[in-house]
């Protein structure tokens, strides 16, 4: 995989251009797939004519549009990637890991753990089949702590659909419009100072609880010491930040899963996680230790594992109680 020149027309369309080539199999939608809060996400469109994202780096805002063209002759995957804005140049500098680069399936194509170890049980046939009708999925690294974290904490112990609800609102409240001919809508989420300032009544109009919005608060007063944790390994930065109050090991697991491109990230205390990779991998549901053990043979790829599973079209049975949407708005 590598950066090279776009061609002249495309770099005079926008303030910073690149392209990125591979010559294996790659798919964007799957790759930047799990960044996207929902269709109605304020940060990211998808469109026809590519993927737009705005965010912010520490030169400034940016608006990303990438956009992947049919394979080549020679089977190379190319990606065009144009950015506006005063953070150009940094967010094309982060496109190589943004779009999945250092994320190596070699291994566990191989049969082994990060280690080399031969795996101690092989992979299910379904498992194998969706790698094989699936190659072209990376696990992504955004490097970005802050805009991964908040809207993972509003997600906690809440239906997603109400904590999408908030942050939209949130999002469109305090956050700023995109630079460059971004599609009408699309907004660059609030910086940490920006968040700080948002008063309690605001987040009871977004429906967060005292107990996450503090939680928001707490963790963004260091907000430069956790956009330093994208410097860190893994299982260091999960480390760090469960240190926060608040933040324990399902938040941390689903940020490492954006921010680093963790292979190894599971979600432990999701409502629905457990359940599913029982069915998925045995037709029973289970708890969150059944799904630990189920998944330790492959420790080390244990996201990847989970990431194909959905790709299966698994689906578990739904009985029992589900969680409400409540809303506490009006009150």
């Amino acid at each position: 995989m590598s950066l090279v020149e776009p061609p002249s027309a495309v770099a005079d369309a926008a303030d910073g251009a690149t392209r990125w080539v591979t010559d294996g199999p790659y798919d964007l939608h799957q790759t930047l797939g799990i960044l996207l809060r929902s269709n109605s996400d304020p940060s990211i469109a998808v469109h026809p004519d590519g993927w737009w994202m705005a965010f912010s780096t520490v030169d400034g805002p940016v608006t990303l549009r990438l956009v992947q063209g049919p394979p080549e002759v020679s089977g190379a995957q190319v990606i065009d990637a144009q950015a506006w804005g005063p953070g150009a140049a940094s967010a094309l500098d982060n496109l190589s890991a943004l779009l999945g680069e250092g994320d190596s399936w070699s291994d566990f194509d191989a049969g082994t753990s990060p280690s080399g170890t031969p795996f101690p049980t092989p992979l299910p046939h379904h498992v194998l089949e969706a790698r094989r009708r699936n190659k072209g999925l990376r696990l992504p690294s955004t490097g970005r702590i802050v805009d991964s974290l908040v809207p993972t904490i509003l997600e906690q112990k809440v239906t997603v659909i109400e904590a999408r609800r908030g942050y939209r609102y949130l999002v469109k409240r305090y956050g700023s419009v995109a630079p460059g001919p971004a599609p009408e809508g699309l907004l660059v989420a609030p910086s940490p100072t920006d968040w700080l300032a948002v008063p309690s009544w605001e987040w009871h109009k977004a429906g967060v609880g005292p107990q996450r919005s503090a939680t928001v608060m707490r963790a963004l007063r260091s907000a430069v010491a956790l956009e330093r944790l994208a410097l860190l390994p893994s299982a260091e930065a999960s480390a760090k930040l469960q240190t926060i109050p608040g933040v324990g090991q399902w938040t941390a697991a689903e940020v490492l899963q954006r921010t680093h491109g963790c292979s190894d990230s599971i979600a432990v205390g999701d409502y629905h996680l457990a359940k599913f990779v029982g069915f998925a991998l045995t037709g029973q549901r289970t708890d969150d230790a059944g799904m630990l053990a189920l998944l330790e043979p492959w420790r080390g790829h244990r996201q990847r594992v989970v990431r194909l599973l959905g790709l299966t079209g698994a689906r578990a049975p739904r009985f029992g109680a589900r969680m409400s949407i409540q809303d506490h708005r009006g009150h």
